[in-house]
């Protein structure tokens, strides 16, 4: 924000009325079997799926809906502590003992 004459205005290459900016962090997987990565067929959905319900819950208009999908190797996160791959082997685990 910048202040003129004590009034709080947006930089200039701010839209007027903010868009909703969406971050989607998965890892590199794939959704289906032999899969590698989410597909973009995939990841059109999701965009879509995303601009209708902020436009349903909230009524952000679709063109100013940005969605930003971040796919990563699963090592590339960590949960627990741990890395992710590790974190889910260790949860499986845990699950198959409990009777």
């Amino acid at each position: 924000m910048t202040c003129i004459g004590g009034a709080h205005r947006a930089p200039p290459f701010f839209p007027k009325n903010r868009m909703p900016i969406v971050n989607i962090l998965v890892t590199r997987e794939g959704t289906s079997p032999g899969a590698e990565r989410t597909t973009r067929e995939q990841k059109a959905a999701v965009y879509k799926g995303i601009a209708d319900l902020l436009f349903t819950v909230m009524g952000k208009p679709h063109e100013d809906t940005t969605v930003i999908f971040h796919e990563h190797e699963i090592d590339d996160i960590g949960q627990g502590g741990l890395l992710l791959s590790d974190y889910r082997n260790q949860r499986a685990r845990d699950r198959h003992m409990d009777p």
